[in-house]
């Protein structure tokens, strides 16, 4: 493996690439981790997972930007990703993001394996030069910089023999609005020792309101450029009246029985806690009235030195 990449390529990694591959190995490592022995021997240590997908983006000039990625079967036995799987996602990924295409792949561990060449090589008929994400999921607190490299593959003259290695590639991270309000977001959701259920839910509950509130402001300049359309005066545009005009058929799609139904039990189901949080609460307040009542009728009777009479 050579030290560095002499392609010129300059690569921009997007901060949702690093969330979805940090959280595809989070949920494949729990879901792998065996249960605790009741004898309270320790466990053995187990093999880390490795996890396996693909990276999209778009490719301007010398420019590389990785924008999203989605996750890939693999075979342990044959070192082989499912091609069927990959097409099929591919194809969905594309009716989404037409502009997005297939930039490489990625996988989970403290270095490239030899195997790893043999991915690479099978993803050569999509893109003829992909590149390769490498997470480190191992805690090194020493380590200031993200446990994540990028290769590239080069073909090297080695003992005579033409080969293809991997080659370390420097990257920038690149973040759009949108993902800098969405990390803060996770940022502010983090439990941290101060931090209380109820903390938490109320940032969550502020967000999704910040969200509706902002979905409200749109559909307003939505609503008022279409009524100044329909008065004349704004040019027509049949292109966006296209658009809108797909986006509002969309709507009766929640006017079923079974939205309605699902609707009602959840709407139901709030009102119940609701009020069983009122009762809770009533209760509490009324236990607290009815302590300090007999605290001091308590007091008043040693004072007076009768006893009260029921």
């Amino acid at each position: 493996m050579a030290s560095s990449s002499s392609s010129g390529l300059t690569f921009k990694l997007h901060p949702l690439v690093l969330l979805n591959i940090s959280d595809h190995y989070t949920r494949v490592k729990s879901q792998s981790q065996p249960p605790h022995s009741s004898n309270g021997a320790a466990d053995s240590p187990s093999v880390p997972p490795r996890v396996f997908g693909c990276v999209i983006g778009v490719q301007s000039g010398r420019t590389v930007e990785i924008f999203n990625s989605f996750e890939l079967l693999y075979d342990p036995v044959t070192h082989s990703l499912d091609r069927t799987f990959l097409e099929k996602k591919q194809e969905l990924y594309k009716k989404v993001f037409p502009n997005f295409y297939v930039l490489g792949w990625y996988s989970s561990g403290s270095d490239a394996h030899e195997s790893d060449m043999h991915i690479h090589k099978a993803l050569m008929d999509i893109n003829e030069s992909p590149v390769y994400v490498l997470l480190n999921p191992s805690i090194n607190h020493a380590q200031k910089d993200l446990p994540l490299t990028i290769y590239e593959s080069e073909l090297h003259v080695i003992d005579g023999i033409p080969q293809l290695i991997f080659v370390q590639a420097s990257y920038q991270i690149e973040t759009v609005e949108a993902e800098r309000i969405s990390v803060d977001h996770v940022a502010h959701l983090k439990p941290s020792d101060g931090g209380s259920a109820a903390t938490q839910l109320a940032a969550h509950l502020t967000g999704i309101h910040s969200a509706i509130k902002m979905l409200n402001s749109r559909i307003r300049v939505l609503h008022h450029y279409l009524l100044a359309m329909q008065k004349g005066d704004i040019p027509c545009d049949n292109s966006l009246l296209r658009q809108v005009s797909s986006l509002l058929r969309r709507l009766p799609a929640i006017e079923s029985e079974k939205f309605k139904d699902d609707f009602l039990m959840e709407y139901n189901d709030t009102l119940l806690v609701s009020y069983l949080a009122m009762f809770t609460n009533c209760s509490s307040t009324m236990n607290e009235l009815v302590d300090k009542f007999s605290t001091a009728y308590d007091r008043h009777s040693r004072r007076g030195g009768r006893t009260a009479f029921i």
